[in-house]
């Protein structure tokens, strides 16, 4: 039915666009999230900036205050677990949305910390639960040699007949009751400079060796305390852009865990793999949103504030444009990443090609913006004195973080090719 008004309104609009009216609960966490991303993230991120890789993470630095102050909010994750699925997937959005807008590199690291808890939360491990708790988390899955060969999880469709996948740098190998370990996970581990425990996700050899019939590597899921003798720790990484987030790699030397921290092994790695990816990937959509929304309004802030021709830049045409079409991006953002959330978390057969297909989205679409909103602020956006510049950097490296999205969209293509082999599209 048609909704007529009486007169003409601007649209309802909030914190995250054209919204349709929210519970009073949804409005609640909106409000305490956007102040933190405010008044702490902002300012905290602009800091780390401009430190080094190793200042960032050295005793005293301000960075160690995040994780304290987060943990004021009060937002345990399983409130959600409490309500309607689609308030709960709009609520999850709207928060990482909003810690994306305060600061990219803070809010990944924010969001990975408590994956290791999470998981085991979701296994029903309490003495990991209890072993993770108040621990800053990683989450290790790639390897030097085994970057987006991991996102490869039918090897007989993607590698030629008899070649077998790759098991990487880092491997485990059950011995009794214990699980002994070895090898080097990926410089680009996000908190792996900081963590003090891990979720990795590694090769493993069995009885019948490192590899199954279908030539796919075997692998093992396991909670890992990074305090164990035998762990080491590289440099963190100076990076371009999300420098508030301490990447390193980390080593382990006949490092011994207790065959019970393992959350799945074997025949049940693959499934435990992807179910932890689909829920990851989401992650990346709902920040980068923020990322997008933060670029828009810089500019829009901007283009009230400067005069070219002895006009505002918002009175001229193309100005509008460009905000027109900024604008309409973010709410591109905000609908895939919302629609890809709800996948993961409603449907009973979620994928990581899907989710990973929305970070694609999200992540190309925010640069997008990010890149029109740097071109409005001319030469100043190019000055370390406005903000765009920072986020242009923070921007650019998400086409490149939790997996690239060349080989994303790639992976999307091999998924299409799956389905339609089950008959899907052929009708």
């Amino acid at each position: 039915m048609m909704k007529l008004k009486s007169k003409v309104t601007l649209p309802a609009v909030g914190l995250s666009g054209f919204e349709t009216p929210m519970l009073d609960e949804e409005t609640g966490v909106q409000d305490v999230v956007h102040r933190f991303a405010r008044e702490v993230m902002r300012p905290l991120g602009a800091q780390l900036d401009k430190l080094t890789a190793e200042e960032v993470i050295a005793p005293g630095s301000p960075y160690w205050n995040l994780f304290a102050e987060y943990a004021k909010l009060g937002l345990d994750p399983a409130m959600l677990l409490d309500l309607p699925p689609d308030v709960a997937v709009r609520i999850e959005s709207q928060m990482g949305e909003e810690l994306g807008w305060g600061d990219a590199g803070l809010a990944v690291s924010l969001v990975v910390a408590a994956f290791p808890m999470q998981m085991a939360a979701v296994v029903g491990n309490q003495e990991l639960v209890d072993l993770c708790t108040g621990r800053i988390g990683c989450w290790m899955i790639t390897h030097p040699d085994k970057g987006s060969d991991v996102t490869m999880v039918d090897v007989t469709r993607e590698l030629p007949a008899g070649q077998q996948g790759n098991k990487g740098n880092m491997w485990g190998r059950v011995q009794g009751d214990e699980i002994v370990i070895n090898g080097q996970c990926s410089a680009w581990v996000s908190n792996g400079a900081v963590a003090q425990v891990a979720l990795g996700y590694i090769s493993a050899e069995y009885e019948d060796g490192f590899f199954a019939p279908d030539g796919n590597p075997y692998g093992m899921s396991v909670i890992i305390p990074l305090d164990l003798p035998g762990v080491s720790k590289g440099k963190p990484l100076d990076k371009l852009g999300q420098r508030a987030l301490p990447q390193g790699e980390i080593y382990f030397d006949n490092v011994r865990v207790p065959k019970r921290f393992a959350v799945a092994l074997k025949d049940e790695y693959y499934g435990n793999m992807t179910s932890a990816w689909s829920y990851a990937g989401t992650h990346m959509a709902q920040v980068f949103t923020g990322v997008a929304r933060a670029g828009f309004e810089m500019a829009l802030q901007y283009c009230h504030e400067r005069k070219q021709g002895g006009r505002k830049l918002i009175d001229h045409q193309g100005t509008r444009y460009r905000l027109g079409d900024m604008l309409r991006r973010v709410e591109v953002c905000r609908s895939v990443a919302r629609r890809s959330l709800a996948f993961a978390r409603q449907s009973p057969l979620s994928h990581p090609y899907v989710t990973a297909a929305g970070k694609v989205t999200v992540t190309q679409e925010a640069m997008k913006v990010v890149d029109d909103a740097f071109q409005l602020f001319g030469g100043a956006g190019t000055s370390r004195e406005y903000p765009i510049e920072k986020l242009y950097r923070d921007a650019r490296v998400a086409l490149i973080e939790d997996g690239e999205n060349t080989i994303l969209t790639m992976r999307l293509g091999v998924l299409a090719q799956q389905l339609y082999a089950e008959g899907w599209s052929q009708n």
